[in-house]
């Protein structure tokens, strides 16, 4: 198989405020460590040649070279200050980007994904230009529209999940154009130049932390 440079791009720009706590929630504990820190040594571990691009706003520089500072080798992470939204954010940190390579973005929050997903998504992305990883819906869902509703069939529908993962080739000309509200993640950048969208399994364990709860269920998992 073709090999290629990896960077991972991880955006962290989480605020806190679903967390009802002062500290963002990338850098609450988890297992004796941050958030962030199990995020960036899942991919750092997946690859010997891994890159880190981690972009964060830039009034939480202090706090993220402190989690670089707590490995005990100095990580191969270069530190990129956030943008107004998460597609300017993203765009900031594909400016270190040159070459060919395979581009992973991942959620700062997502601490739990497995070495098997990321090198996967790698290979996948190689063949076919990109790899989105998604899990199924467990509960039944309906459609709102109005002041009705109607139930719809939960198997046309997936739950998109990080790193999102692209070839370079395919990405960095994507994030040229205007961003666009409805640009909700890089899938549907990438889409909108006419790329097709590879869906690949993606992992229960690989949640977002988001409220006090998510925490409670990633100690339980890190636990196993």
């Amino acid at each position: 198989m073709e090999q290629r440079a990896k960077i991972a791009i991880i955006v962290a720009g989480g605020s806190g405020t679903r967390m009802g706590t002062a500290v963002p929630k990338q850098f609450l504990e988890l297992a004796g460590k941050p958030v962030l820190y199990h995020t960036i040594a899942a991919f750092i571990n997946a690859y010997a040649d891994m890159q880190v691009v981690l972009v964060v706003p830039e009034a939480h520089f202090a706090p993220a070279q402190q989690v670089l500072d707590s490995f005990a080798a100095p990580p191969p992470v270069t530190l990129v200050k956030g943008g107004e939204t998460r597609f300017h954010s993203v765009k900031n940190g594909l400016q270190q980007v040159t070459g060919q390579a395979v581009v992973f973005v991942h959620d700062g929050v997502r601490p739990l994904l497995t070495t098997t997903l990321i090198r996967h998504c790698y290979e996948q992305a190689l063949i076919h230009g990109n790899a989105i990883p998604v899990t199924d819906l467990k509960d039944s869902i309906r459609e709102t529209g109005g002041n009705s509703n109607k139930a719809v069939n939960r198997e046309n529908f997936k739950i998109i999940q990080t790193p999102q993962t692209f070839l370079s080739e395919q990405l960095l000309p994507a994030f040229e154009v205007p961003y666009n509200p409805l640009f909700t993640d890089e899938a549907t950048v990438v889409e909108k130049q006419g790329h097709p969208i590879h869906l690949v399994p993606g992992e229960d364990r690989n949640i977002k932390i988001t409220r006090p709860l998510d925490l409670v269920i990633a100690e339980a998992l890190l636990k196993q």
